[in-house]
């Protein structure tokens, strides 16, 4: 005899042989096919909860911003810690946010407020190499992709929602964005041509280029 009351069990078998959806996914790549990491996605949809503002860091160590790229709500606080044993003078001339944090080493500034929407290019002035950047969004979500190049998106209103994806070296004035559309069940596959000229290479010290010869 059944545990189940045929009607009942006629359902779950029922809804065992219904494909449940799938939730949103994006793929980010490079022209070429290969994962691209740091690739900063924005959906834009109707939402009654917005993104409260959040406090982060971006530090300074080994000559260098860590990390290299933050997304964050708009009004968002970031502090600057520098971790290295030598000063740092950061700055952004961005038309977002227009700062200038004089040379310090242990002492850190206070955070600085994030409170307009766009991409916030960092650099020091001590050294030239160092590049970092800030996507302040008031998007319902933002995310960052890793490695992989993938986000699994959350749980989206039924329909079309416009998405946006940045990458640093799309072009570069890195203000560029691809523009797209995405639906509460799409798995995009979005391939962006990077058009940005590299980073400067850092200039070594003459201890470790003596170092680097020696090697």
């Amino acid at each position: 005899m059944s545990l189940y009351p045929l009607p009942l069990l006629a359902l779950a078998i029922i809804s065992l042989l219904i494909p449940t959806a799938n939730a949103a996914q994006i793929t980010v790549s490079t022209a070429d096919g290969q994962p691209l990491e740091d690739a900063v996605v924005e959906v834009y949809y109707d939402s009654a909860a917005g993104n409260p503002p959040q406090e982060e860091n971006i530090y300074q160590r080994d000559a260098a911003f860590h990390p290299k790229v933050l997304a964050v709500p708009t009004g968002s606080y970031v502090a600057f810690p520098n971790q290295d044993t030598t000063r740092h003078h950061v700055y952004s001339f961005s038309p977002a946010k227009t700062f200038d944090l004089n040379l310090y080493l242990q002492e850190t500034p206070p955070p600085v407020q994030f409170d307009q929407a766009g991409v916030v290019v960092l650099g020091c002035n001590i050294h030239d190499h160092m590049q970092a950047f800030i996507v302040v969004s008031d998007a319902p979500y933002a995310a960052i992709t890793g490695a992989e190049g993938m986000l699994s998106l959350p749980t989206l209103p039924a329909g079309e929602h416009r998405v946006r994806v940045w990458h640093p070296q799309l072009d570069d004035s890195q203000q560029v964005w691809w523009e797209g559309i995405i639906t509460d069940n799409d798995q995009l596959e979005v391939s962006l041509e990077l058009n940005a000229l590299p980073p400067p290479v850092p200039t070594l010290s003459p201890l470790q280029q003596r170092f680097k010869d020696a090697t």
